[in-house]
């Protein structure tokens, strides 16, 4: 197909005012004038003629090379894929329209081979879109992808085309999540002060002239932002491995050859250490109302007394079992009957019920280690018989009306036991203790802690846990109990040989 460069000047005749064109004299001078290219293209179905035209060069090398570059374009498309050849001309039709540079032609090479859109114009949202829906992870883990996406991403970069995001999109994004913060912050401590000036000043009911005031103060509550959570370093870890992993799956299909979520920095997400509710925190919390860690543990004589008092309760099994074996909520509720052996004492949590927002799932265990086989001390085996029997006494209460879904604990008719009432009654006989704050996911935290003082290594440890490495289990699960870090202090000073008897040194 042919293809020229010409130079041509915008000079009018002085007289009729029309355009010189080739016949301006000044166009003998290599610096008059300005040159412009035409490459013919493949017509249309119609016959009609197609060509890439542009000017404006400055020189008659820049114009060359830009008309090499055409045909550089054009030619990529194979003669027997004519569908190549009218995605190439479609291209360049694009880029006339556009008026953007022509694209380079490796990248092109490569998504035209990849059957890719070779426009480009798919933005990070469209991406997000695309991705989310093809993932096939378990429906928590991807409410948490599509709460990252809606909440963070999509406003935030999703107008980003996806071949041009780069690093220091992603630290602007960032950077704003952190000044939303400290927004956030402020917001929710005017919410508490509002709140506070909505309370009376007396109890009882007030006069009618603080009556008025305090209508008013309740109509400025309900005019302010509800409360909000902010998105802590754990969080801001948590988006950025949402955002590397969709984007890797777009280097995967070749639709970018950069991950620039895998470059940007931000403040380490550790997950907060479990402190063991001593005497002097206890006493702290009493007075303050302040936890010394999100995380908190019980010592085994805390542990018993909330057994103690949870012992008549329904669910004082799956308790005892979670306080000493360590399983996970939905593992507990999940867990059933054919994958107990009372006589061998040993369980197998190798099915799960998982909330999605807030209707329950069954679904397969956290991780392929978490369905191993633990052990059952002699007292877990007794209790989950006697739960058995009680079992059976509420299967011929309910008889035709008994739902058989064979689960160790359920509801009083048989039915799944949904993992927020586990959580709601541990709540409730906890309040009728006077013990320190813990969560039910927290029994996970004192079952390695009790297994750790009782002698357990930190393997032992991490297979009663079923973690898939043992630095989870140190860095993560494990509180050390005072008398056994004393013993272990003792122990290790009494490995030193001494010729005498150590003494204190004098003052």
């Amino acid at each position: 197909m042919k293809g020229s460069t010409h130079r041509r000047c915008y000079c009018r005749d002085a007289n009729t005012g029309k355009p010189l064109g080739r016949n301006c004299p000044k166009l003998a001078g290599r610096k008059h004038g300005s040159y412009s290219i035409r490459q013919e293209l493949p017509p249309r179905e119609d016959g009609t003629r197609r060509s890439f035209n542009r000017a404006g060069y400055e020189s008659l090398k820049a114009a060359q090379a830009d008309l090499d570059h055409v045909r550089g374009l054009v030619a990529l498309a194979d003669a027997d894929e004519p569908e190549d050849l009218e995605r190439i001309v479609a291209l360049l039709e694009q880029v006339v329209e556009d008026k953007a540079p022509l694209p380079d032609i490796e990248e092109t090479r490569r998504r035209l081979r990849a059957g890719q859109d070779l426009v480009g114009k798919m933005t990070v949202g469209e991406w997000l879109d695309i991705w989310l829906a093809g993932k096939k992870s378990r429906k928590t883990t991807i409410n948490g992808y599509a709460g990252h996406i809606r909440v963070h991403l999509k406003p935030r970069i999703g107008h980003v085309r996806l071949d041009r995001l780069n690093v220091g999109h992603l630290v602007e994004m960032f950077d704003a999540i952190a000044d939303d913060n400290e927004v956030i912050a402020a917001e929710n401590e005017a919410r508490l002060a509002q709140i506070a000036r909505c309370k009376p000043s007396k109890p009882g009911r007030p006069v009618a002239t603080e009556r008025q005031q305090l209508a008013k103060e309740r109509a400025a509550l309900a005019e302010m932002k509800p409360f909000r959570r902010q998105t802590g370093p754990a969080t801001r870890q948590s988006i950025r491995r949402t955002l590397r992993a969709a984007l890797n799956a777009a280097i995967s299909r070749q639709y970018i050859t950069f991950n620039p979520a895998s470059h940007v920095e931000l403040e380490s997400g550790k997950r907060p250490k479990p402190l063991l509710w001593t005497d002097e925190r206890v006493a702290r919390w009493r007075a303050t109302g302040e936890k010394p860690s999100p995380v908190m543990v019980w010592t085994p004589a805390q542990i018993g007394v909330f057994l103690d008092a949870a012992e008549g309760d329904r669910l004082y099994p799956l308790f005892h079992l979670m306080g000493t074996r360590g399983l996970r909520r939905g593992e507990g509720v999940g867990q059933e009957w054919t994958d107990v052996d009372l006589d061998a004492g040993q369980i197998t949590p190798a099915k799960e019920l998982v909330v999605d927002g807030w209707d329950p799932y069954e679904s397969a265990p956290k991780t392929d280690g978490s369905a191993s086989t633990i052990a059952l001390d002699s007292l877990n085996v007794a209790v989950l018989r006697a739960h058995r029997e009680r079992q059976k006494a509420e299967r011929d209460k309910w008889g035709a009306a008994w739902k058989e879904t064979g689960k160790v604990f359920t509801q009083e008719d048989g039915s799944w036991l949904h993992p927020e009432t586990a959580s709601a009654t541990f709540r409730r006989i906890l309040a009728t203790t006077d013990l320190p704050p813990i969560t039910l996911r927290d029994l996970r935290h004192v079952a390695a802690t009790i297994t750790h003082g009782s002698g357990g290594d930190l393997h032992t440890i991490k297979e009663t846990l079923r973690h898939s490495t043992i630095t989870l289990t140190s860095d993560t699960y494990t509180s050390l109990l005072p008398e056994v870090d004393q013993a272990a202090a003792e122990a290790a000073a009494n490995l030193i040989p001494r010729t005498r008897r150590a003494r204190p040194s004098a003052s």
